[in-house]
């Protein structure tokens, strides 16, 4: 729902913009209470424009990242604290709206990359971001 709800804007996609980077990646981590990184995504021809805080579950933050290519094309990834680890790092697929979502737990935390890309490519880029946070 994030996903939907602010890539169509042209004003105010974000809350901090991909020019102030570092600072958006500290506050996130601060008010997630963990480190977080933007993952680079420029092999995928995708461009950070930047992030923004949001509610979770459970009484826990979230955060999401958002990027576009050259098309205008833009893609989410929405991460936040599981309230149960797992132990197995499964990639899922779901499509609703046109929209298309890789969504995996890794541990204690969940990640969604979001974009109307085919499943395919979506699958690549999100390997590519799984690679990146595990490293």
């Amino acid at each position: 729902m994030a996903h939907l709800a602010y890539t169509p804007e042209v004003k105010h996609p974000v809350e901090v913009y991909s020019d102030q980077e570092q600072q958006l990646v500290t506050w996130l981590s601060k008010r997630l209470g963990r480190d977080v990184k933007a993952p680079n995504l420029a092999k995928a021809g995708f461009r950070l424009v930047g992030g923004r805080l949001l509610p979770g579950e459970m009484n826990k933050l979230a955060a999401q990242f958002m990027y576009e290519n050259a098309a205008g094309q833009r893609m989410t990834l929405y991460l936040r604290g599981m309230a149960k680890p797992t132990p197995e790092t499964a990639f899922r697929f779901a499509k609703r709206d046109g929209v298309g979502v890789l969504y995996w737990v890794d541990h204690d935390w969940g990640y969604a990359l979001s974009s109307d890309l085919p499943q395919a490519a979506l699958t690549s880029v999100a390997t590519s971001v799984y690679q990146q946070l595990i490293g």
